[in-house]
């Protein structure tokens, strides 16, 4: 059986894009996991385990607001962790 949270999905897929255009800040793998961990944390869990399951899930995660949400959540972890890096 496998189950998956969706929010982490799209949590790594737009902190590689916010990432990738940003000039300042370390972008090493520890602060990359810093910022996803603290984003994660932030944001509810969606898990689905089920193909209708996950079919439902992954058309309520691409709903703008969950979107916006994760992006937030996101730019706060990002500065949170440019201010206090752990290496």
């Amino acid at each position: 059986m496998e189950f998956r949270n969706y929010i982490e999905e799209l949590a790594a897929r737009a902190l590689g894009e916010i990432l990738s255009k940003q000039k300042s800040g370390c972008k090493c793998q520890r602060c990359r996991l810093d910022i996803a961990a603290l984003t994660l944390n932030n944001l509810p869990p969606k898990y689905a385990v089920t193909d209708i399951g996950r079919a439902h899930t992954k058309l309520e995660v691409l709903k703008a607001q969950f979107q916006v949400d994760v992006i937030k959540e996101l730019t706060k972890a990002i500065e949170k962790v440019k201010a206090n890096p752990r290496h």
